[in-house]
């Protein structure tokens, strides 16, 4: 923060409707770009490791390692230091700001790749593929939380999709570069996949430029006794929308009082998930846990199957992983607009029991051998083109529906969860059963995926929380607020605060 001291007492303000009430300007272009492409970073960094992991293991790569040691060993270190940065930044995210907290994380992760490329044992590169996944596990905490705060309720859905689905722009990068990377025309095997590393360090520095000039979340400053800088900042935004705009702006006239606290502790933000908020607590394990086993049905074996099943080289697996890929990214970009607009419960619920169905379908014509490779391909866009957009919602439900002192703690304990059971549990589960090159086994995969998919698709129809374009003050309210005297609400209470000057609203 700066040199201001942090006092804390009880407060009113309008800074959450006057962030919401903006309109699109080249402010919130700049938030976007600094704080979303890092997924971009993400899906070129995972897809490129596993794509490389044959080369690696090869003798002259320059590291003495296994394949099995990458996609085993690496490939759980990295998932773990996911789960444990996402819950270590979370904490720190929600103690200390968003803005501190974004730019370490990026600095971890770009450290850690850094080190990765440099890698000559295979210790070393297990320590780095560990903590270059503690930095990115810390970025969904402290990322997410800083875009649903900053970003107005009108755009607030579609912005999120867009930016969590643009992870899978960086795996159709990383799949195409690997290409690349393990040709030895061009490059020495022991020098393409340390460059890939290298070019991951260079777009992350391009990124970590621009986020030095995203600002810390209003919001968060508010509640923990910096009004102030709070005002402060919302005033130059306003003035600077103005000229953009060439008009003044409404005015905004709901207001709400807070309590301000300089922090929360892990036993209230755990009675107020759980004890609060316990539909949605559901509804976030449940979107978690579908699209975490959905995904690796599919992603997991997906070289494997194009080998074992369709005679595909595997060095041509790339290209085709670019084009699930490809589907992945169009998902949340021409999808993301619905949820806005068409509301969360539906758009939540069809994205997910339709790609659970349409798996389903491709289980079924895959066993039957009515599928090649090109047309299995297909069938896997079109089921990822919608459970991009669904497991990209389950992010945002998550950052959305609890209360803003538990936010990124909230984000990073449901990503942890889905996580590992993506990462341990799924790969348990698929491993055997799609590269057994038994067609049964690898059908059996995609339908407990699809099932998971489905479940949690029905369980939304019930809890999904109908957030479109309303504040997240309106959406929980934040137990300053309570402590303030607000009308706070769990699942079975109404959400209140103040609609106008000095005013109260029970909900």
């Amino acid at each position: 923060m700066s040199g201001e001291e942090q006092a804390t007492g009880t407060v009113s303000t309008k800074v959450p409707a006057r962030l919401d009430r903006l309109p699109w300007s080249r402010w919130h272009w700049m938030i976007v770009i600094g704080l979303g492409t890092v997924w971009i970073l993400d899906g070129l960094e995972v897809t490129v490791v596993g794509t490389i992991a044959g080369r690696l293991s090869e003798d002259g790569s320059g590291l003495a390692i296994t394949d099995a040691q990458v996609t085993g060993v690496a490939a759980a270190l990295y998932v773990a230091g996911a789960c444990c940065g996402a819950l270590f930044f979370g904490r720190l995210t929600d103690l200390y700001g968003r803005k501190k907290l974004f730019l370490i994380t990026l600095a971890v992760y770009l450290g850690s790749t850094a080190m990765t490329a440099l890698s000559f044992s295979p210790w070393w590169f297990f320590l780095f593929r560990f903590l270059t996944g503690f930095g990115i596990g810390g970025e969904y905490a402290a990322i997410n939380s800083a875009i649903d705060e900053l970003i107005p309720s009108k755009y607030r859905g579609r912005v999120d999709l867009i930016i969590n689905g643009s992870y899978w722009f960086g795996a159709m990068g990383g799949a195409l570069l690997s290409v690349v990377a393990l040709n030895t025309d061009i490059f020495p095997k022991d020098i393409g996949w340390r460059l890939t590393f290298a070019l991951g360090v260079v777009l992350g520095l391009v990124i970590l430029l621009v986020r030095r000039h995203v600002p810390e979340s209003p919001r968060w400053m508010i509640i923990h006794g910096h009004q102030e800088r709070a005002e402060r900042l919302v005033d130059d935004v306003e003035r600077g929308v103005e000229e953009e705009k060439g008009r003044p702006l409404p005015e905004a006239a709901t207001e709400m009082t807070i309590r301000q606290r300089k922090n929360i502790g892990f036993g209230e933000i755990a009675r107020t998930v759980f004890r609060d908020y316990p539909r949605r607590a559901t509804l976030g394990f449940a979107l978690f846990i579908g699209q975490a086993f959905l995904y690796n049905a599919i992603t997991f074996g997906f070289g494997s199957i194009l080998v074992k099943f369709f005679d595909v080289s595997s060095g041509a697996t790339g290209y085709f992983f670019a084009v699930i890929a490809f589907g992945n990214f169009l998902g949340p970009l021409l999808l993301g607009r619905l949820f806005d607009t068409w509301g969360r419960r539906p758009m939540i619920a069809g994205t997910y029991i339709l790609s659970g169905l349409l798996l389903f379908v491709t289980a079924g014509l895959f066993g039957a051998g009515l599928l090649t490779a090109t047309t299995m391909t297909v069938c896997w866009s079109v089921v990822l083109f919608f459970a991009s957009a669904g497991a990209s919602s389950a992010y945002l439900t998550v950052s959305e529906v609890f209360p803003m002192e538990t936010r990124a703690m909230s984000i990073a304990f449901f990503y942890a969860i889905g996580t590992a059971a993506g990462g341990i549990s799924g790969p348990l589960l698929f491993a055997h059963l799609t590269e057994s090159g038994v067609v049964a086994d690898a059908v059996l995969a995609f339908c407990v995926g699809a099932a998971l998919m489905v479940a949690a698709g029905v369980v939304a129809v019930f809890f999904a929380v109908a957030a479109e374009q309303k504040s997240l003050e309106d959406i929980a309210t934040p137990l300053s607020a309570r402590d303030a005297g607000d009308s706070g609400g769990g699942d079975g209470q109404g959400q209140g605060r103040s609609t106008s000057p000095g005013g109260r609203s029970p909900a």
